[in-house]
């Protein structure tokens, strides 16, 4: 169950969720767009926080992107082919290609930076899973 923050992002915004079947279409019909990763927002509550900033985000950088979020089936395959280790999370891709990622909640000037320079740059393999970050272990 998503909270209604979340769903909102469908409904008041018309974001589609994106499962197995849509996603394809969805990254590979736009040119740029971003996934929204929210999980469980009772466990991670500030994907709430990340659900009332995407649709500012997207305001901002008007024309420049689009936004989808990905329903709770399809997230782990995702999450382990984008490497990202933490919650909620946007993913950016040009063409299906990856982008970059913003992991956690950010103040808004974090967001902006970030993102202007993840649009700026050429599409790339994701980064290696920082096994301390996924595991917490130390060395």
């Amino acid at each position: 169950m998503t909270s209604p923050l979340i769903a909102q992002l469908q409904t008041r915004h018309g974001y589609p969720f994106l499962d197995a079947d849509s996603y394809d279409h969805f990254v590979y019909g736009n040119e740029t767009v971003v996934l929204f990763f929210c999980n469980d927002p009772l466990h991670f509550p500030e994907s709430n926080d990340v659900a009332v900033i995407l649709p500012e985000l997207i305001k901002a950088f008007s024309g420049r992107l689009q936004a989808a979020v990905i329903a709770r089936p399809i997230e782990r395959e995702l999450q382990a082919r984008f490497r990202f280790t933490g919650w909620p999370s946007l993913v950016f891709l040009r063409n299906g290609e990856y982008l970059g990622a913003i992991s956690g909640i950010k103040d808004w000037q974090e967001y902006r930076q970030e993102i202007e320079r993840i649009l700026a740059a050429t599409p790339s393999e994701p980064p290696s899973f920082d096994l301390d970050k996924v595991c917490g272990a130390a060395r």
